[in-house]
Order: structure tokens, then sequence, then C-alpha cells
């Protein structure tokens, strides 16, 4: 029988691109979503998509943190969201989008999920070299998440994947695109709405990406 994994889908490029990364490996794969307060939701109907396209079911988990509600752009709706700091991303400070805890409080879910289920395995798209001012994407922390949750559950063995961790934009996309995920039905964007803002970080590094990848981005054309 197929090892099970729990895939952390958010709806956007890296959490589908490691979703069809477990497929690929032959997981059987059962994917978590969650609403943690972020100023929109539309990602969710994104993870929702996903999922359908992938044939996985989605468990969706709604948390009532309030403390998260003025500590990120993600989640305050007073303070700006960031944009034209792409060549920023990797120096200087934590980026103003770090939610706090935010992998701690999903691989935490996961784990509880995996462990419930008999999973082997929990599936995240982070990534160090576009987002390393995360404290909560490292290399380190991740390893560090792996000893706490064997030693926390059932699941002696739990690995914590993290496929995309070394990889840039660039390479997720091609690795997208050789996996077969649905990238038209993913969403980066940090705004809401029927059309990507096109002008925070976040669409700015995927279009990036796209574009050093040398494929057009078919989200756009919806």
């Amino acid at each position: 029988m197929k090892s099970q994994a729990v895939v952390l889908l958010s709806g956007g490029l890296d959490s589908t691109t490691a979703l069809y990364w477990a497929k690929h490996r032959g997981f059987r794969v059962v994917a978590l979503s969650a609403r943690y307060g972020q100023r929109h939701v539309r990602e969710l109907s994104s993870a929702r998509a996903v999922a359908r396209a992938a044939g996985v079911r989605l468990h969706e988990v709604e948390l009532d943190l309030p403390w998260l509600s003025g500590s990120s752009a993600l989640t305050d709706r007073s303070r700006a969201r960031p944009d034209g700091a792409v060549a920023r991303i990797g120096k200087g400070p934590v980026p103003p989008t770090y939610v706090p805890g935010r992998n701690t409080i999903f691989l935490s879910l996961a784990a509880s999920l995996s462990d419930a289920i008999g999973a082997e395995s929990v599936v995240i798209g982070a990534n160090v070299l576009d987002y390393s001012g995360y404290p909560d994407c490292r290399p380190d922390y991740l390893r560090a998440f792996e000893r706490a949750a064997r030693l926390g559950t059932r699941a002696r063995r739990l690995r914590v994947l993290a496929p995309l961790l070394k990889l840039d934009k660039k390479g997720i996309v091609r690795l997208a695109k050789r996996l077969g995920a649905p990238l038209e039905l993913t969403w980066s964007c940090y705004a809401g709405g029927g059309r990507p803002c096109g002008r925070c970080d976040s669409c700015k590094l995927r279009a990036k990406g796209f574009a050093q990848a040398g494929l057009s981005d078919e989200a756009l054309r919806r």
C-alpha cells in the first residue's frame, strides 16, 4: 500500500506544486487548508479548485487567533500591502508579510491530522531562497519541528518534507509544469478580487519566475 501524506495547501503556486510533487512520488495525498484571518480568502477557493483537479480530499480549518489580526500586512487591513521589493527578498529584516508562527501553526495541524489518519509524511511548500526572511521557512526550523512532532505524536517516523526548499521561483514553475500542476487555478496575489493585482511583491515574484522560466502564466488569462 502506498504511504500517505498530508500536504499543506494554500492554493498558491508553491503549495500546489508541492501537492503534485507528492502525487508524483506516489503518496496517497490528503490536503489541508486553513483560514487564519487573512485579509481575503480568494486563495482558499483556489485550494478547493486545485484539490478537485488533483482528486484529493481537502480538510479546511478555520482558526480564531485574534492576536494575528494586527501582526502582519496579510492580516491587518490598515497596513499597506508591500510592493516593489522583489529585489530585497531574502535580505534585510523579516518582511511585513510574515505572519507570526504561521508555519508552526500549520505544521502542528498537519501533524495532528497525520497522527489521526496514520499518515507518514507532512509536505509543505516552504522556500528558503525566495522567503529566507521568514524564520519559519529555514531548514533548521523544519528539521527541529520534525523531531518535535515525532516526540509529540504516535507517528514516531513522521517526516516533514519540503521539496521546494532550495528552488528559486523559476525552478518551481518549471517543476510544476513537468508535474502537470494546474497553475491556471492557483492564486498568489496578496490582494483579493477577480484578477491578480500585478503590483504586490507576490505577484512580481511570480511574474519574475514565469519570465525566467520562459513560460506564460495561464492564471492571468482567466
